[in-house]
Formats: structure tokens, C-alpha cells, sequence
């Protein structure tokens, strides 16, 4: 039996006994029953009790793997549709090669395509594995003692350029105080980078993305605060699934798995990462430990 069953199995035996006990406590013993009644009618008690627990554990396991169900059906539909897309789209392309249709100039186009599809393809390959060995605890890093500063200036100088390809500032707004976590430098930067890549494609131009960071007890908190369109309450909890993109105004771009790597990627450092209500724009925060 799995760790998860034998815990439930002990659940619903200390549902089964508080049950018991509860009622064994309510019974009134008639006067002049005789022991063995007594204990026939507390065993009777016990198994009416303990069938009790054992159904309502049941249902819950149920309704359990219905859910779970649900959500790899879910998953699995993501993830067919982001590989079906530059699958279709490399099919043609070759088969207009293959038949002779593209040639010359036309010809060299689809080729760059074609690489701009596999390049595709392999990331999300890639960020698929790594997020199944994040999830896994299959996970080798060095951890050592990280200055976040330098780390947050570096990342947001590094993503400048694309942003202001899109009319968009990115700036860091850190205090004059070290701040060091415990950490894999590399897998904190690909958490900024995501963040700060988000915050990117859905802030309009002339807006800005600034990033925060500030000691907090044993802990830093960094924060990713864009200018965008803002996330709806009720996708608050979901932004961290895979695949999952939200309504159709911030579907562009990415196979929704960015959130994702970057949840895996805190938890696996002992932090977590939430989204801190904000009007307008949508507010990332995340925690990491400083020892």
C-alpha cells in the first residue's frame, strides 16, 4: 500500500474510533444488561462506526480521483494543441519544399521557419522534462549563498532590450542593504527571467515593469509588478498551472508554462510564490530563504 493510502487508511481509523467513542459515550447501557450484550453492543457500535468512516473515505477518494482525472485530461489537451500548432505548420512548409512549390527566395523563408518551429518544439520538450523532475524531486543543484541584488540588476539588464522593443521599461528598485539567499543563482535568474518575460508581453507601450526585492525576517521577497491588463481574481489560484493562459487577453505568446517552472522552481528552494492583489497590473511576488 502507498504512503498516501496508509495515511488515509489511518484517517479514516481515527475518524472510525472518535466516532466510536462518541457514541459509545451517548449510549445509556440499559440496566441489568449483561456484559457480553454490553460488548456485543459497543462491537456493533465499533462497526457501524468504522463503516461510516471507511464510506465517507471512500467518496473523498473519489471525488479525489475525479479531479485528478479532470486535470490530466486537461493537461493533456494543452499540451496536444502546443505541439499540434508547429506540427502543422512544419508539415507544411516541408511539403511545399518536398513538392518543388518553394523555391529560390521563398524556399530559404520556410527554412528559417521550419527552425524558428523546431526551436519551438524543443523548448517546450525541454521545459516539459524539466518541470516533471522539478515536480519529481528529482532535482541536482548547488545551493550556495546568492547576492540577489546583483543577480536582479543583471536579469533586468539583460531583458531591457527586448522590452524596449515593445516601447516597455524595466527597472529595478532594490534597497541599499545586501540581500542573500540560499540558492542556485541560474534557477533563480530563469524565475526572473519569466516573471520579467510575462510582465513584458502584457504591459502596452509606455508602461513599465519594475522589480522589487526587500529582506523579510529570515527571507527575501522579490516582487515583479507590471502595468498590464491585470489578472481576474478568479484565475488567481490557476496562473501557476501548466498550460494554463487565463481568457483570450493574455493567451499570446508561450505555452503557458512559464508560471508553472517558476512555482517548481521556488518551492523546490524552500519559498513560495503567490500573486499580490493589484489594480491595475498584476503584482508577483515570491520568497526565497536566506539560510
Amino acid at each position: 500500500m502507498s504512503r498516501e493510502g496508509l495515511s488515509g487508511l489511518k484517517r479514516a481509523a481515527a475518524i472510525a474510533v472518535a466516532s466510536f467513542l462518541a457514541g459509545a459515550a451517548a449510549v445509556a447501557v440499559p440496566h441489568g444488561m449483561g456484559a457480553e450484550q454490553i460488548v456485543l453492543a459497543l462491537l456493533a457500535a465499533a462497526g457501524i462506526a468504522l463503516a461510516g468512516a471507511l464510506a465517507a473515505r471512500l467518496a473523498m477518494e473519489e471525488r479525489a480521483n475525479r479531479e485528478v482525472e479532470e486535470m490530466r485530461r486537461q493537461l493533456v489537451a494543452a499540451a496536444s494543441h502546443d505541439l499540434r500548432t508547429p506540427l502543422a505548420s512544419l508539415r507544411l512548409l516541408v511539403e511545399s519544399i518536398d513538392d518543388g512549390v518553394a523555391t529560390g527566395e521563398t524556399r530559404d523563408r520556410y527554412l528559417r521557419e521550419i527552425r524558428t518551429h523546431v526551436g519551438v518544439l524543443s523548448d517546450l520538450i525541454d521545459d516539459l522534462f524539466e518541470l516533471s523532475r522539478i515536480e519529481a524531486g528529482d532535482i541536482s543543484w548547488t545551493m550556495r549563498q546568492v547576492e540577489l541584488r546583483e543577480l536582479i540588476d543583471e536579469t533586468v539588464a539583460a531583458m531591457r532590450a527586448p522590452a524596449a522593443e515593445r516601447g516597455v521599461r524595466v527597472e529595478a528598485d532594490l534597497p541599499a542593504e545586501a540581500l542573500v539567499a540560499q540558492a542556485n543563482a541560474e534557477k533563480v535568474q530563469r524565475v526572473l527571467f519569466n516573471l520579467i518575460q510575462n510582465a513584458i508581453r502584457h504591459t502596452p507601450a509606455d508602461g513599465s515593469v519594475t522589480v522589487r526585492a526587500r529582506p523579510l525576517g529570515r527571507s527575501v521577497e522579490i516582487e515583479v509588478n507590471d502595468e498590464g491588463e491585470g489578472i481576474p481574481p478568479e484565475s488567481g489560484e490557476r496562473v501557476f498551472d501548466a498550460f494554463y493562459r487565463g481568457d483570450a487577453s493574455r493567451a499570446d505568446g508561450g505555452a503557458g508554462l512559464g508560471l508553472a517552472i517558476s512555482k517548481a522552481i521556488v518551492e523546490a528552494h524552500g519559498g513560495k510564490i503567490w500573486l499580490e492583489p493589484s489594480r491595475p497590473g498584476t503584482r508577483v511576488r515570491f520568497t526565497l530563504e536566506s539560510d
